[in-house]
């Protein structure tokens, strides 16, 4: 399938462009290549592009100072990927996303869809869309991190990402969940025995 035509099955659902306005938005976007443990985004980089999963998956993670990971997010086909409070403030990013399996995205630089934005509003409303599901996403984790239990946050993330057992290694689920891997052994065993 074709660059465009996975780009306009990712936003028909949130606006209607005419085929030269589909056409103006797709051209603006580039491919990229990522291998495996290959990074989109590293912290202290400032986010100035947005990118589009069109195959792989990617883990948005923070670093510590022992070294250890705190995974937050993860990306999967048809996924849009970016650092907003990194690309909306111009700032530094505080957060890193890398590639887990070999993947490819289509990027579209912030100062082209800025450009977007005023040639063509469906664009800039795409754009609104997107950030309210970006932050009702953050929004319920947060909520779910507070007060669901170890096994409804797995039951949850099962329901959201079903393929994700298959393909992310269960130290970053356990990490994303907010519990140890022992635990995650253990509330696995517990669902399916």
């Amino acid at each position: 399938m074709d660059k465009i035509l996975k780009i306009k099955n990712s936003i028909d659902s949130v606006v209607s462009l005419t085929n030269e306005e589909l056409s103006a938005f797709s051209n603006t976007f580039s491919s990229i290549k990522l291998k495996k443990n290959d990074f989109f985004l590293e912290e202290g980089q400032v986010c100035d592009f947005i990118g589009f999963v069109n195959y792989g998956v990617l883990i948005y993670f923070k670093s510590k100072d022992n070294g250890d990971e705190i995974t937050t997010d993860f990306a999967f086909e048809g996924d849009w990927v970016n650092n907003n409070q990194s690309r909306l403030n111009n700032a530094p990013s505080t957060i890193n996303i890398k590639a887990i399996e070999d993947s490819e995205l289509f990027v579209i630089m912030q100062n082209d869809l800025l450009d977007l934005y005023l040639k063509i509003p469906k664009i800039e409303r795409l754009g609104r869309i997107l950030m309210e599901q970006a932050y009702l996403k953050i929004a319920e984790q947060s909520i779910e991190l507070q007060v669901l239990s170890a096994k409804e946050r797995y039951e949850n993330l099962l329901k959201k990402y079903p393929q994700v057992f298959q393909r992310v290694q269960l130290y970053h689920i356990a990490n994303y969940l907010g519990i140890a891997p022992k635990s995650l052994s253990r509330i696995r065993k517990e669902i399916f025995d």
